[in-house]
């Protein structure tokens, strides 16, 4: 494993640093390096490397999601107002329908196949999305009107929201019914994680407050939690819906909101763990990729992921209506809102081993998904931001 840990770590920053000369996003060179070192291609991973890449790739997120908590000022997300609150959902709930749409027309899926696999596309990817909106705060264009904040935000919840009509067309698909209390269950899960962290968040501040330790001895400390936080989701999912992203990000936000101090100084702390955390994750998820699947699919693949991306920028302008943003910074918010990696890498297998007779075809849109509008995605946020964003506080 130790090999295949230098391979991913060294061919995922030397193929990130090349695409960033060739005027790329890194996470292109990162995927191209998963792709090449995969099962596909070179088959230099060892089983056992592949075997836990989904719990190292759900920890680079705790990592981000982390560091997005400490950075987020919860008074410019408040200033941005019912936007914020729409973009957690509306733009998902656009892309489902899209995919509902288009895909039996265009993949010759049913209904139901459709509605699973725009549930598998439909979140967008807090890792692609997190570093660029705190690289955004940190320079200080869109801040003025908490644009990267609602961005940041609503990427985090987002997934809550398509996890849950996921699990609910899955048991469909095996002879269950819909519940409308799994879906009832998003707010409380949203709300009881939030709050939980928020608790954590508290907590944690009063302990720095009067123990005094290292920074370094802080982070231990608030990443161990972190895992816990999600580790407690499996653990309460039968009897209380609990997010634990969302939950690791409030932690995040109370530590900020009550110890500002020690909050801007573990933010640095964890912008270097970031470093090897983002080669990690994207090289792993690009190791997923089976170009066999992404070939036979063809363009009739690619046509229904950027038909259900119009459905969903069309979600992202609604919930822009009657905002106080202008034309270009709507435009931004459409192409943030984009990338898919993580989500997809995650879920994307999950109907095939469940035995779905649409596993095939959903996997290949995911994995389709992931190529086009991570890179897509990432290239329309690092190349416009200047030009559609004003710069101030």
């Amino acid at each position: 494993m130790l090999t295949s840990l230098g391979f991913v770590l060294l061919l995922g920053l030397v193929l990130g640093t090349l695409a960033t000369k060739l005027r790329l996003p890194s996470l292109v060179g990162m995927l191209l390096a998963g792709i090449l070192l995969g099962p596909c291609v070179l088959n230099l991973l060892s089983p056992s490397l592949l075997g836990i890449s989904a719990d190292l790739r759900q920890l680079a997120l705790v990592i981000i999601l982390t560091r997005a908590g400490l950075s987020l000022d919860v008074e410019d997300l408040r200033r941005a107002g019912r936007p914020a609150i729409l973009m957690c959902f509306l733009p998902a709930a656009f892309e489902v329908l899209g995919m509902v749409v288009l895909a039996p027309r265009l993949l010759g899926v049913s209904t139901l196949d459709a509605a699973i696999m725009g549930a598998v596309v439909g979140a967008v990817s807090p890792a692609v999305i997190v570093p660029r909106m705190l690289k955004l705060m940190e320079e200080g264009y869109g801040t003025a009107k908490g644009i990267p904040q609602m961005v940041l935000a609503g990427a985090s919840v987002d997934d809550v929201f398509v996890i849950v009509l996921f699990t609910s067309f899955t048991g469909m698909a095996q002879g269950g019914s819909f519940s409308p209390a799994a879906l009832a269950g998003v707010p409380v899960s949203i709300v009881l994680g939030a709050a939980f962290g928020l608790l954590i968040g508290f907590v944690l501040a009063k302990f720095f407050a009067r123990f005094h330790m290292r920074d370094s001895v802080k982070v231990v400390i608030l990443l161990s939690l972190a895992f816990l936080l999600v580790a407690l989701e499996d653990a309460v999912e039968a009897w209380v819906p609990f997010s634990g992203l969302l939950a690791v990000l409030g932690a995040g936000l109370g530590l900020r909101r009550w110890r500002l101090v020690v909050a801007q100084r573990l933010t640095a702390k964890f912008g270097k763990l970031w470093v090897a955390a983002e080669i990690m994750l994207f090289v792993l998820v690009g190791a997923e990729v089976d170009l066999k699947y992404a070939a036979a699919a063809g363009l009739a693949a690619v046509a229904t992921v950027l038909g259900v991306l119009c459905f969903r920028a069309l979600g992202v302008l609604l919930c822009m209506a009657g905002s106080r943003l202008n034309k270009k910074e709507r435009l931004f918010t459409v192409l943030a809102y984009l990338p898919k990696a993580t989500v997809q890498a995650a879920i994307g297998g999950v109907p095939l081993a469940m035995g779905l007779g649409c596993g095939q075809i959903v996997l290949t849109v995911a994995v389709i998904a992931i190529l086009v509008t991570a890179p897509l995605g990432a290239f329309a946020i690092d190349f416009t931001y200047k030009k559609l964003l004003a710069k101030g506080t």
